[in-house]
């Protein structure tokens, strides 16, 4: 089983590699995140958030589930909206449990890409599950969401991470 690693691990800044194959590897990958994702207790999780530089996440809000591989994301409404946002890896030091913070987001997305039989889809959001897939899209590129936030708020969730 793979474990969530934790801002500092230079994985969660180091932009990751398009999947090439869509194979059995793949598919154990997806499973596997999925159940890594669910034991945390989060909605989402991108393969750098589990040591793998691969371009995949998995995803599981509002009553959707769902995962992509090599994904591409159009904003389609570019309205920021402010919500609590947090990320399993950036716990906090005493509970390790996400640290959560007001964070914008554009308020709808198209979400592209390939399921893990390599068949593209195409998912359009708005809400929480477009919130989801930018975080999630973050992680694939080496940003977290503390990244947008401001000076002084990322300062205060900094202090409170290991």
């Amino acid at each position: 089983m793979y474990e969530i690693r934790h801002i500092g691990d230079p994985v969660l800044r180091t932009p990751a590699e398009p999947v090439t194959e869509f194979d059995r590897e793949l598919r154990r990958l997806i499973d596997e995140m999925f159940q890594v994702m669910y034991a945390a207790d989060g909605v989402g999780l991108a393969g750098p958030q589990i040591g793998v530089g691969k371009r995949v996440f998995v995803y599981d809000i509002v009553n959707r589930k769902g995962h992509v591989v090599n994904p591409e994301l159009t904003i389609d409404d570019p309205e920021q909206i402010v919500a609590e946002e947090g990320c399993l890896s950036v716990p906090s030091k005493e509970t390790g449990k996400p640290l959560y913070a007001p964070t914008p987001r554009a308020a709808g997305v198209t979400l592209r890409g390939f399921d893990r039989l390599g068949r593209p889809i195409t998912v359009k959001a708005r809400g929480m599950l477009a919130r989801c897939f930018q975080h999630e899209f973050d992680h694939l590129n080496g940003t977290l969401y503390v990244d947008r936030l401001p000076k002084e708020e990322r300062r205060r969730i900094l202090l409170q991470t290991p």
